[in-house]
């Protein structure tokens, strides 16, 4: 019995030591720089990046193989960082991406065809007759890509909608999978017009069921400057390559489903230097501008939305968009200094 122990305790010994030498002798040496760059990750692991987690990306970087700037929970913070240990120059970031749910039917809203009672995730609920809601087509509410945001950048609100927190999301898309309705994209931050729906049923029917659902009007359509509203299969849908944030389409929107994310527009302001064109005040889409020809425009502060069509098409670009409190500021003291 005690030789037996004695036995397999010299073989574990062994092995022991066979395995120290075995680790020595055969280790892989690991890139310094691959650690560094690791300990700059944001160690999301969210595979945003194209590589299977943050070390998988960090190799590819030290190899040459991946971008500096390929982290997007990251963004131009750690690219710089990145940058520096790999010895070259920050390069220009990416213009930053924002996840956007075009649903905005919750339970207020949009008519349920019944009560779900099952697996609180999306995919299993569609199962049934497409979900509980009449819309087939619009969000579930039942939080599948809130659960998957690895930032905590989503949250369900109280009306059963998910709500995007800007300042969290870092547009990697894990959220965008776990929809089965595609109902969220990533869009540039820039652009803050967006219709929130992505209903294909004719007007008629999306009335009775959703009072926030898209209608095929063409309203948007005629009032959009830009030509950057189109309506395909009952759906209006905005070309963020030409849209320009006019918000000339949220108005005239009868379901109120085109929002304005801009929290304070500004308005435009016409420098001195004006040579009284009169190219503004015709595009002017709300006729806040006045002026004669070969004169000085002014634009009313109060009827100005902001669109900036007509700083767009100033032949000597003399107008500029300034803050609106400031713009009062800039009028008053123009109006004091013609009256002195």
């Amino acid at each position: 019995m005690l030789a037996a122990v004695f036995t397999m305790g010299a073989m574990g010994v062994v092995a022991s030591l066979g395995l120290g030498v075995a680790a020595r002798k055969f280790a892989v040496e690991i890139d310094p720089k691959i650690q560094e760059i690791d300990g700059a990750l944001p160690h999301a692991n969210c595979g945003a990046c194209g590589y299977a987690g943050c070390m998988g990306f960090a190799t590819a970087v030290a190899m040459g193989d991946a971008p500096v700037s390929g982290c997007p929970p990251g963004g131009a913070t750690v690219a710089k960082k990145i940058a520096s240990i790999m010895g070259v120059a920050a390069p220009e970031m990416p213009e930053r991406m924002l996840a956007r749910v075009y649903c905005i039917g919750g339970h207020n809203e949009a008519a349920e065809k019944f009560e779900y009672h099952g697996v609180q995730d999306c995919n299993a609920a569609v199962l049934i007759a497409g979900g509980s809601k009449s819309c087939v087509h619009g969000c579930l509410g039942l939080a599948s890509c809130v659960k998957a945001c690895p930032f905590d950048a989503m949250y369900m609100n109280e009306d059963g909608l998910v709500v995007v927190i800007d300042e969290k999301c870092t547009g990697c898309g894990l959220c965008i999978p776990p929809c089965p309705k595609n109902l969220i994209e990533l869009v540039p931050e820039n652009k803050d017009v967006h219709i929130f729906c992505r209903s294909l049923d004719k007007g008629t029917e999306t009335k009775k069921i959703c009072s926030v659902g898209c209608i095929a009007c063409d309203k948007c359509v005629k009032a959009c400057p830009y030509n950057a509203i189109t309506v395909d299969s009952f759906l209006a849908r905005i070309d963020y390559n030409k849209c320009t944030n006019c918000g000339l389409c949220v108005p005239v929107c009868p379901t109120n489903i085109i929002s304005d994310l801009i929290p304070v527009r500004e308005v435009a302001y016409v420098h001195e230097d004006c040579i009284g064109c009169l190219i503004c005040k015709k595009v002017c889409p709300v006729d806040a501008i006045e002026g004669e020809s070969k004169q000085l425009h002014i634009v009313d502060p109060v009827k100005c939305i902001g669109c900036t069509i007509c700083a767009d098409k100033c032949p000597p670009k003399v107008i500029e968009m300034r803050p609106q409190q400031s713009r009062f500021k800039d009028e008053l003291e123009r109006v004091m200094s013609e009256v002195a």
